[in-house]
């Protein structure tokens, strides 16, 4: 479900037709600049950004897009609240004295860098989501066989992308059958039944790897995965107009390196 779902909004977005070249270029160009930014102008200009192109232009549902970014960036809450509060330096903004030997504080330092990890995390996730929303799996293990890596890498990587989705689709089967048996009714119970889910979910995820196995053998299997891809033809247009938005990037990374969301002065 979670495969099929996932491959066909890649299969199908408005940006199919883009050579994946032109993709990866954009979307791992705008890792590089959100991992080396100093401020935290430039990730949020560049989450904004990315996040307008795939709603916009690649037709994605926004509601399916905010689901999808709600689960990172609410572990990048967390992580900021952590950071809030440990992180001392400049001037005290809150304070409370929770027992005799912890107390917490919220300072403009700790501020400034808590919107800027955020900020980072929020940029670096809207470029994933960039690559992975508009890019079947099929195109990036085709770039990755013109790039000479090693097919064996190849394979792999294409049998644990397969078998993330079926662990994830025998796990919710396998639950959605306990909870209709009243397998979660009381503590001890669902102690005992999420170890019958572990159990039950290693022999289905055997199960499934003996019945790919014989698929090959059906299909002849030589040793290596046919690749079947789209060839979309590489336009030097958008890569120029890519390279123009990643200069403008650096440019405005320069100016902004000094800006923070609170001075310090205050």
């Amino acid at each position: 479900m979670y495969f099929e779902l996932l491959e066909n909004i890649a299969q199908n977005n408005g940006m199919r037709d883009i050579s994946p070249y032109t993709k990866l270029l954009l979307g791992l160009g705008c890792i590089l600049i959100v991992i080396t930014s100093p401020g935290y102008i430039v990730p949020l200009f560049i989450a904004i950004t990315l996040s307008v192109c795939i709603l916009g232009i690649g037709k994605i549902p926004v509601r399916l897009y905010l689901t999808l970014l709600s689960i990172p960036l609410g572990f990048a809450i967390a992580s900021v609240i952590v950071i809030v509060l440990v992180t001392g330096g400049g001037m005290t903004v809150f304070s409370l004295q929770v027992t005799n030997w912890l107390s917490l504080s919220v300072t403009v330092e700790s501020l400034n860098e808590g919107f800027f990890v955020f900020c980072r995390i929020f940029g670096g996730m809207c470029a994933l989501f960039f690559i992975s929303l508009t890019t079947p799996m099929t195109d990036l293990f085709s770039v990755m066989k013109r790039c000479y890596i090693p097919m064996v890498l190849i394979d792999l990587a294409m049998l644990i992308y397969r078998f993330i989705f079926i662990f994830m689709e025998k796990a919710e089967l396998i639950y959605r059958a306990q909870v209709m048996r009243l397998g979660y009714s009381t503590y001890r119970e669902a102690i005992h039944t999420s170890g019958d889910l572990a159990g039950a979910l290693f022999l289905a995820s055997w199960n499934a790897g003996e019945d790919l196995i014989k698929a090959m053998d059906c299909r002849c299997y030589s040793g290596q995965f046919a690749l079947l891809s789209k060839e979309t033809p590489l336009q030097i247009r958008s890569v120029l107009l890519i390279c123009i938005f990643l200069g403008f990037c650096c440019t405005l990374e320069v100016i902004t390196a000094d800006y923070t969301i609170i001075p310090v002065s205050i």
